[in-house]
């Protein structure tokens, strides 16, 4: 139990630094301080800087990966489409710095973790192309499942750095309008 306490601790720590600072501007010694444990904690549990971070991103996609999934489980269509994007803000709001670390660093190229980036694309973006192949079979299922996802998680930024006051209806009410 404590162990997986420490453990949280560094990734809650590591995430809320990086999502901030970015990866390269977010030192161990940084982690460990914020996180409250040795710098050796953060080596002991990870291996190493790159190491946490990739668990961060490991985790983080399999959480969301499943949260849409279930969401849209049984939908179909439009339904499935709304289902995916309400679940996609939900996760935004419920997670802001995975979000942020997300539009960081996908598309930064070298990283050592670069295929569990690519995880984002198979797995999360996964579940609307599914929607897509099955509800507009005349489309492009990756590229329209890239182009949903990613205005879904544009937009969910937008609104909670500089929008707050909108509630989530407002926002997948707007990200719905441009598919249609």
């Amino acid at each position: 139990m404590r162990a997986t306490a420490t453990r949280d601790q560094i990734v809650e720590a590591a995430l809320s630094l990086v999502a901030d600072r970015g990866f390269t501007a977010t030192s161990v010694d940084d982690i460990a301080s914020a996180a409250g444990v040795a710098k050796g904690s953060v080596f002991y549990n990870f291996g190493s800087k790159s190491g946490l971070f990739e668990a961060i991103i490991t985790e983080g996609v399999a959480r969301l990966t499943v949260a849409l999934r279930t969401a849209s489980d049984g939908l179909h269509g439009h339904a499935a489409l709304e289902a995916l994007v309400t679940e996609l803000l939900g996760q935004i709001r419920a997670h802001p710095d995975f979000a942020k670390l997300m539009i960081a660093e996908t598309f930064r190229t070298g990283r050592s973790w670069q295929d569990s980036i690519r995880l984002v694309r198979d797995e999360s973006m996964g579940a609307f192309a599914a929607v897509v192949a099955e509800a507009w079979p005349d489309r492009d299922p990756s590229l329209t499942a890239a182009a949903l996802f990613g205005a879904t998680l544009l937009a969910g930024l937008e609104w909670l750095v500089f929008q707050p006051e909108r509630t989530l209806d407002d926002v997948r009410a707007a990200v719905l309008a441009t598919v249609h």
